[in-house]
Formats: structure tokens, sequence, C-alpha cells
């Protein structure tokens, strides 16, 4: 695989535990593992590929999500310094809880996507819905995903297989 940012949020949780196995199969030597708080948005230049690693936020909006939404911050610098991420290939992971919060399962996965396209990039790594039990989700689009849906609260056990099928399909193109 080419130069990865694996990029993600929050931070000492489910998202970074799942951005770390992640990583861990890619390989770190191919890997930068970076989390979006420390990450200028002219830092993507230098990876022809980005993964990007996201939690459901809880809100109707990222603009009315609580103060510390690091996704919305990142999104103004980027539209601030005009970012150009022609050329690159995107992928989206989220983690979600699809019991709790089943309307609104992985939401964030279709906002990091609409970002990244409005901003040139390529998106790749749509994902099946079957397998889940939520009843709804803007990330999905004709019986798929826009990225891979996790859900450490519930089916925490297929989270390793789920990521390996994902990093298959993307290196597959």
């Amino acid at each position: 695989m080419k130069k990865t940012a694996l990029v993600y949020w929050p931070r000492r949780g489910s998202v970074e535990k799942n951005a770390r196995r992640i990583a861990d199969r890619l390989g770190h030597d191919h890997v930068h593992l970076i989390p979006l708080k420390d990450l200028d948005p002219d830092m993507l230049r230098d990876y022809p590929v980005i993964l990007f690693g996201c939690s459901t936020v809880g809100a109707d909006s990222w603009r009315n999500a609580w103060t510390g939404n690091q996704w919305f911050k990142f999104f103004v610098k980027m539209h601030d310094k005009n970012t150009d991420l022609t050329g690159k290939t995107a992928a989206i992971f989220g983690l979600g809880d699809q019991i709790l919060y089943p309307a609104d399962f992985v939401n964030e996965i279709a906002e990091i996507r609409k970002e990244l396209k409005s901003r040139g990039a390529t998106v790749i790594g749509n994902w099946p819905a079957e397998g889940y039990e939520n009843t709804d989700s803007q990330a999905l689009e004709g019986g798929h995903f826009m990225g891979l849906a996790l859900d450490e609260h519930n089916q925490s056990e297929l989270s390793e297989e789920r990521i390996s099928r994902w990093l298959e399909m993307l290196k597959q193109g």
C-alpha cells in the first residue's frame, strides 16, 4: 500500500483502538497514525492515501455538537486554507452503537465523505450493510455504508474480521 495517513478522532477509545488495529495490519512503516487534533490540513499533501476514523457525535449536526468536536474545527481549517485533495484516495471507518442509536448509526461517515469529495478526493471503501441491526443512517447508500461501520458495543467480535476484509477491498481498489 502507498504511503498512508490514518487520521482519527476521538482519542483514547474505540476509534483509536481500531485505528491502531488498522495501522498494525497495514504496517507502521507505511502508515502514519495521526490524531485529528494534531493534524494541519497542509500535512495531507504528503499522502496519496488517507484513511479517516470517526465516531457518532450524537447531535443533529456537527455545528451543534459539543464544543470539543475536532472534525468541525478541522473542516473549517480545510476551508480557510482552501485544501485541495484532488488526486488523493480516501476511505473512512466509523464507530457507533447500532442498538442505542439505531437511526443515527455511523452518520459521521457521510459527513466526512461529503467534505472529502468537496475537496476533490476520490472516496472508496463502501461496506455492505448486511449483518447490522440499525434502522437508518445517513451513511447508507444503495445497501452499503459509505465506509466501514464498526460497533464495539454490540458486535465487537466482528471487528477484526470486518477490518481485514475492508482492508483487502481497499488494496484491490
